[in-house]
């Protein structure tokens, strides 16, 4: 996975991959085979470098457990392979997701002509306030 020019590899004996039976239509095989994939990855025993962990386990996802475990279950495709292969890069999203760079906002300054509305819609609206007082009967 590419990442700010930090290039990180999960062993494969951190992921732990199990075969369950898919859901839903499939015929007589459906619950014979075990198509669907059940991936789960320990954050915090994994390899990955602290900041990552970190940035990880602080991340508002779902698929994290409150124990630090990712879990993913991949049973779009009808081969076990493919959905192995879909859970795993399922997970490198998930994790490059969480390590990329924040982006911190610029604060700006309204231009001249956002200025310029909201002044006008202003006087607009205290015109219009201002037909609704009571007339003073002495003025006439």
């Amino acid at each position: 996975m590419r990442n700010n020019s930090d290039i990180i590899e999960i062993p494969d004996n951190e992921i732990e991959l199990t075969g369950i039976g898919a859901k839903g239509p499939g015929g007589q095989s459906v619950n014979k085979s075990a198509t669907a994939i059940h991936l789960r990855f320990d954050i915090k025993s994994s390899s990955l470098p602290d900041k990552y962990k970190e940035r990880l386990l602080a991340t508002k996802d779902q698929r994290i457990t409150k124990s630090g475990v990712i879990v993913i279950k991949s049973m779009r495709y009808r081969s076990l392979e493919a959905n192995r292969e879909e859970a795993v890069r399922r997970l490198y999203l998930l994790i490059q997701k969480a390590t990329a760079p924040i982006k911190h906002r610029k604060p700006t300054q309204p231009g001249f002509q956002a200025r310029q509305r909201r002044m006008d819609q202003k006087t607009k609206r205290s015109r219009i306030k201002s037909t609704r007082r009571n007339v003073d009967p002495a003025g006439y």
